[in-house]
């Protein structure tokens, strides 16, 4: 297994440091207290940023992880998370105990210090917004009468993104008064990093894990991607295998119908129609609702082309790297995976592994170029998508433009070729020209993307792994 060492996360490192900074600054005023609510999907390394950083400031803190049981429930376990800090006068806090959380709020308020910063964690935050009535604002009120009169950090943390993101939203009793942080899954560059992966490998594993950290503390340090699956599908409960069943259990626990629609766009469908196919003939109103949920959950992206004119030929894919993957390759076999034949699965894998990978990476691709450009005549360009027609006709891999999803004025097209041992060739360019025509009549920049390398004349611009990891390194 891979060492845990804690690596990356050095931006959002940084803004914690900030945030705690402006508390020590403001010591002795009215209400130095600040508060930053951090979203991102479970298994994603909140928990674990969170205690590094605890680590790191060593203050005088609590902790406490919301379980999804009944308010008497939450409220009992806030109580001993609270006696069990190192919170000097928890025992004030002890001598009359809360009977409900205002009370509570408002106590842990009075025992924070006053001549030096503290730390406060509230974690799975949107479980007490469903299990304790007007939760939101009780906390608003505590953290306006009493929380944010003393030095502390106050971190809410929640797995679900919808829900953590309405907290802050307009007429929400908590409405601005945190920060707000988006803690995403770990970088190629970081999952390169922590396994010791040249950067074309970093993107592989990436794709497979999804960067979420326990996936990656299976990967044994600078070993290929087929050796990790194999040792990770011959275990019915690896990090890899169980990871997707249960973040689908969390996010659709009496949702049949959103999971039903969720594994049709998994195992490949991108539109309406063939999503409706796959999952059984699903009429268009079910479909409809089950997709604005995903799309609203943030787990479903609906796109539309980069096109000069209005389109309606949404396609529908899943977000989420790691779920990508599973839904289609792991997903599907798990009865032979629970049987121990792991290397059954991996064949399978192998052999739809190249036209798998080559749809899946353009995401990841897409954002990489969003990160490293302007280079060259390459502009900038504040949107990067893709081109197609209802029949597929044509395809363009990746277009430019300051305007989406109507770009009126696109500012480069190209062409993704992440094949091994196949290099971007004069085929792929007459292609992409070809393609340009069909888009727009102006002469825009051609830009080619190669796993392998490149064996032609006239691209604009050429990028690599090497190059398109660098804009994660930033």
């Amino acid at each position: 297994m891979a060492v845990l060492d804690f690596v990356g996360r050095t931006r959002e490192l940084g803004l914690l440091d900030g945030v705690l900074d402006s508390v020590r600054g403001r010591i002795g005023s009215r209400a130095p207290g600040k508060c930053v609510m951090m979203r991102g999907r479970r298994r994603v390394g909140k928990s674990a940023l969170v205690e590094e950083y605890r680590q790191r400031v060593q203050l005088p803190s609590v902790y406490f992880n919301a379980t999804n049981v009944n308010s008497e429930l939450e409220l009992s376990n806030f109580i001993e998370a609270v006696a069990a800090s190192d919170l000097p006068d928890r025992e004030f806090f002890l001598s009359t105990q809360p009977s409900h959380w205002g009370a509570a709020l408002g106590q842990l308020a009075e025992i924070l210090p006053e001549d030096g910063p503290s730390l406060v964690v509230i974690d799975e935050v949107p479980y007490l917004m469903d299990n304790v009535p007007s939760f939101e604002g009780i906390l608003q009120g505590a953290w306006d009468r009493q929380l944010s009169r003393k030095p502390v950090l106050l971190l809410l943390v929640g797995s679900d993104l919808s829900m953590m993101e309405a907290l802050n939203s307009y007429e929400r009793p908590f409405h601005q008064r945190g920060t707000e942080m988006v803690l995403g899954p770990m970088s190629p560059a970081e999952v390169g990093e922590m396994l010791d992966l040249e950067p074309a490998d970093a993107f592989d594993a990436a794709l497979v894990t999804g960067g979420l950290p326990l996936i990656c503390a299976d990967w044994s340090l600078g070993t290929g991607l087929w050796d990790f699956l194999g040792r990770s599908l011959e275990n019915p409960i690896s990090a890899l295998v169980v990871s997707g069943r249960l973040a689908l259990a969390a996010e659709f626990p009496d949702r049949a119908m959103a999971s039903q629609v969720l594994r049709a766009i998994g195992s490949g469908e991108r539109t309406f129609t063939n999503i409706a196919r796959a999952g059984g003939g699903l009429n268009h109103a079910t479909l409809n609702k089950a997709l604005e949920l995903l799309v609203h959950k943030g787990i479903v992206t609906a796109s539309l082309p980069m096109s000069l004119q209005p389109s309606k030929d949404r396609r529908y894919t899943i977000s989420d790297p790691y779920l990508r993957f599973w839904l289609a390759l792991v997903e599907p076999h798990m009865d032979e995976i629970e049987r121990r034949r792991g290397d059954l699965v991996v064949e399978r894998i192998r052999n739809s592994w190249t036209s798998w990978r080559g749809r899946a990476i353009e995401p990841l691709l897409r954002e990489s170029l969003a990160r490293i450009l302007p280079i060259g005549s390459i502009p900038y360009a504040r949107y990067i998508g893709g081109y197609w027609t209802r029949s597929n006709s044509v395809e363009i891999d990746i277009v430019g433009a300051e305007e989406a999803p109507i770009a009126r004025e696109p500012l480069f097209v190209g062409s993704i070729k992440w094949l091994d041992n196949d290099r971007f060739d004069r085929r792929d360019l007459a292609a992409l020209k070809n393609h340009r025509v069909a888009l727009t009549d102006e002469d825009i920049p051609l830009i080619g993307v190669s796993r392998s390398g490149f064996d032609c004349q006239g691209l604009d611009g050429q990028f690599g792994p090497e190059d398109l990891i660098k804009g994660w390194q930033r």
